[in-house]
């Protein structure tokens, strides 16, 4: 042989029982966790124990719902009366919820073993608004409410929104009223109608005396505007009695309009 050359032996590596032993424990494992979980799934599906049921009054129970429609709020749950109550889209259930006008936000929550609890919180309406249609309801966001049937409410009118504008663009009408009425203070008790058109020129209808008035505010001093016009009314009344729209937009005066 010569010198130099090495022969090289092969040595056989022995099969990887270990190995397989652990890859066919763990698929078994696997595979009987699925059936369980199959079989438990089944069951929770078919068992009557969690059917919610109308036959039960606590399967469906409601947090927070005082104006909005119960008709409207239970119409949502009509198809899952008499199923298990984790076949219940609850997402789903929620998303229809935040439909109707009045809820502002929405949860549903499974309770083991057959109820749903629903938990609500309403829109806070600010004023009330007229259309051609009727009476509406609206909140700080600009989303239109329907007045619910015997309701007390003691806000004022908002006009100058219109109907068909976005909520976005009545939002910005209504976001000129809190000012307006931080500012004035106790003395927003006299006003029944805001006009917020124009937000550099707010109009309000106050009752002053026995006679309602318009009185142009413009966009600031609305108390101090309105307490000079106060103290100056019965003046200003007795040389204008037939006078109901009065500018008082200028701090030093008064400017009447017949």
């Amino acid at each position: 042989m010569p010198r130099g050359t090495q022969k090289t032996q092969r040595v056989k590596k022995p099969f990887p029982w270990k190995s397989l032993a652990g890859w066919l424990a763990a698929f078994v494992f696997l595979t009987t966790c699925s059936v369980v979980a199959l079989k438990a799934r089944d069951h929770i599906l078919a068992d009557p124990a969690y059917t919610l049921s109308r036959d039960n009054k606590m399967a469906l129970s409601f947090q927070g719902m005082v104006y909005s429609s119960r008709t409207r709020v239970l119409r949502v749950f009509d198809e899952d009366f008499g199923k298990s109550i984790f076949s219940i889209p609850v997402d789903a259930r929620r998303r229809h919820l935040l439909a109707i006008n009045w809820i502002e936000e929405a949860s549903v929550a499974r309770v083991w073993p057959d109820r749903l609890v629903v938990r609500l919180r309403e829109r806070k309406p600010v004023a009330f608004v007229f259309f051609r249609t009727g009476v509406l309801l609206i909140d700080r966001l600009g989303v239109l409410l329907d007045v619910p049937p015997q309701a007390q409410f003691s806000f004022p009118v908002l006009s100058g929104v219109r109907e068909q504008e976005t909520e976005e663009q009545r939002a910005a009408h209504v976001r000129s009223m809190p000012a307006m009425q931080e500012d004035m203070g106790y003395l927003a008790k006299d006003i029944s109608e805001i006009n917020a058109a124009d937000a550099e020129n707010i109009r309000v209808v106050a009752k002053v005396g026995d006679s309602p008035v318009e009185l142009m505010l413009g966009d600031a001093n609305f108390g101090a505007r309105y307490q000079n016009f106060l103290n100056n009314y019965p003046e200003i009344h007795k040389h204008s009695p037939r006078a109901r729209v009065f500018d008082l937009r200028l701090d030093d005066r008064i400017t009447t309009k017949e």
